[in-house]
């Protein structure tokens, strides 16, 4: 059964980073390149179901959307 898996795809300084959400367990992919992290994270995400079954998808993922958020609030980290 196929099923569509809601991906984040981050950029960073030395490249980009992408894993999946409602998923069980660790997921990542990465690449120098927005399509290179995307297609890293499909591959990994094929391998991880292939290895532990697919009852590492969830059934219904729990994740309907996802945003992104900024605040200009400042924050006390030290």
């Amino acid at each position: 059964m196929m099923r569509g898996i809601k991906i984040i795809v981050e950029k960073h300084p030395d490249g980009y980073i992408a894993y999946p959400l409602g998923i069980k367990g660790i997921v990542i992919g990465e690449g120098d390149t927005y399509e290179e992290a995307l297609a890293d994270v499909k591959s990994a995400i094929q391998f991880h179901i292939e290895t532990f079954g697919p009852e590492v998808l969830e059934t219904e993922s729990p994740v309907l959307e996802a945003f992104v958020a900024e605040t200009k609030d400042s924050f006390d980290y030290a």
